[in-house]
């Protein structure tokens, strides 16, 4: 089995995570002292000072700075690296399913949970009707796609329809297989 995860891309992905709020927070330090000063500036000034109005704007514009940077940097940035810290930790602790099918072809890519992931169709039985049903495996965006062929039997491990771990069939194999559960049984 080829594993596409290991203990190294959690690490990575959390340390991005801590960056990211790094260098936020550093800005929201910034933010506080910058404003801090605009209001001890204006109560310092005498009434009606008619350098007081400049000294709002001054705040204010410095406040929209702030937001501007904030919504985009937490909104894009943080809440893609969050969401991949998420997906990675459900690998390890989640229900992984094991299945066996023929690969069908490559989907657009969309967004499962927040990632950015490559849409694998493969072929599987239809537990309630006869015939077969797509099965849609999500393959994340940021590794390398499978070398899977079309009509070739691929064995995966994934959980929550993303792809873990997969292993190519070969044909012969799978007749091996096949002829030690008969024996058996």
């Amino acid at each position: 089995m080829v594993k596409l995860y290991s203990d190294e891309d959690l690490w990575n992905a959390v340390m991005q995570r801590r960056k990211l709020l790094a260098i936020f927070f550093s800005v929201l330090v910034v933010w506080l002292a910058g404003f801090a000063c605009c209001i001890a500036w204006y109560v310092l000034l005498p009434y009606k000072a008619s350098i007081g109005k400049w000294v709002i704007v001054i705040t204010c514009v410095w406040t929209a700075l702030f937001i501007m940077f904030s919504f985009p940097f937490m909104g894009i940035s943080f809440k893609r690296c969050n969401a991949y810290v998420r997906a990675l930790k459900f690998l390890s602790t989640g229900i992984k399913d094991y299945c066996v099918a023929p690969f069908e072809g490559i989907d657009d890519w969309t967004t499962h949970d927040g990632v950015d992931v490559n849409v694998a169709d493969f072929s599987v039985p239809n537990v309630k009707r006869d015939g077969m049903m797509t099965r849609q495996v999500y393959v994340d965006g940021e590794k390398d796609f499978p070398p899977f062929e079309e009509g070739k039997r691929v064995g995966f491990v994934t959980q929550g329809n993303l792809l873990v771990e997969y292993e190519l069939i070969d044909d012969a194999e799978e007749r091996e297989t096949s002829r030690k559960v008969e024996e058996n049984e």
